[in-house]
């Protein structure tokens, strides 16, 4: 005898799945993190915090003090104590915008902080694409020899730079039979010698962290450009860089700061700005205002506005990367 049996699947909820007194229990909700979090979100600040305490106490006090000098009267007289310090608001900003001098000398700045960037970052992307062509005895006299130059103190490296360009007993002038000629004499020439002098104490930081940069990108990729036939130029214009882009976004924000505010370089090779003032940048301006001519207030609205154009050359250059990494 042949029995059937027939097994049907309840409707609800088993007996075993029911709450007490035989209540079918409600959904379950699961509460899903957010992909990538694995704690609240004040924890990376928990993590950052000393550093952001020790980034305070060395700059926002400092710029703090900056900003109240520029918005006093406060020359010799106000630090003997020969006279109070008065408020006097924007007043030495006014002032310091009607100084003719002031925007030429910003000029200056900004062409030769320009002119230092573009050359370091030129020098130091090209050393490194050369380090990863070379063998390794030669890359590392090169690492070496770039680290020394990086590792100079900038003052001795100015002094090193004004002998080798001596008028009188300069190597460069004998090799090249120019005789007694100074390189300081004239306005251009002496920026061009600071400007030598910048780019050989700043291409390595450049060239390190580039090469680094290099040598994280997978070999595969460079294989596949140079079986398309693509040159040299054309791989680093259109595989490195892309793929470089934080790295080199770092190293120019770097260099911008960096070179914006050079003084030491130009003090020491130029004789504190050249003569009559024709190698005068807003650091070595600043200094003059402050410490030679006594006016302080001066000297620190000069300081409030290379950080207002820091910042704002930062922001700017770091929107617009931003807009072409979503563009693409």
């Amino acid at each position: 005898m042949t029995h059937d049996i027939t097994l049907s699947k309840p409707d609800g909820p088993t007996a075993a799945g029911r709450g007490p007194g035989g209540s079918a229990p409600g959904p379950r909700r699961v509460r899903k993190r957010p992909p990538g979090r694995r704690g609240p979100a004040w924890t990376p600040w928990l993590y950052l915090a000393p550093a952001l305490v020790v980034l305070a106490a060395l700059l926002a006090y400092p710029i703090y003090q900056l900003g109240l000098i520029s918005f006093l009267e406060y020359t010799q007289a106000q630090v003997s104590g020969g006279e109070p310090t008065t408020f006097k608001g924007f007043g030495n900003y006014a002032e310091l915008f009607r100084d003719e001098q002031f925007w030429q000398v910003l000029t200056a700045t900004v062409v030769f902080a320009a002119a230092c960037v573009i050359s370091t970052l030129a020098v130091g992307c090209a050393l490194a694409v050369l380090l990863t062509r070379i063998r390794a005895v030669p890359r590392l006299i090169l690492m070496m020899a770039s680290l020394g130059a990086w590792a100079t103190p900038a003052i001795t490296g100015s002094t090193v730079w004004m002998f080798l360009f001596d008028q009188d007993f300069g190597p460069v002038n004998k090799l090249l039979g120019l005789g007694d000629h100074s390189w300081t004499y004239d306005r251009y020439s002496a920026f061009a010698l600071v400007l030598f002098e910048v780019v050989w104490c700043s291409f390595p930081f450049v060239m390190v962290t580039v090469y680094a940069g290099i040598r994280a990108v997978p070999s595969e990729v460079l294989e596949a450009a140079s079986l398309d036939g693509a040159s040299q130029w054309r791989i680093w214009r259109s595989v490195l860089a892309p793929m470089l882009r934080p790295i080199l976004v770092v190293v120019t924000i770097q260099s911008i700061i960096w070179d914006f505010k050079v003084f030491t370089q130009i003090y020491v090779m130029t004789g504190g700005g050249g003569i009559a003032g024709q190698n005068l940048v807003l650091n070595v301006y600043a200094y003059q205002k402050a410490f030679a001519s006594s006016q302080y207030s001066l000297g620190a609205a000069i300081g409030i506005v290379m950080l207002l154009i820091l910042l704002a050359v930062t922001l700017v250059y770091l929107r617009l990367l931003r807009r072409q990494g979503e563009e693409l």
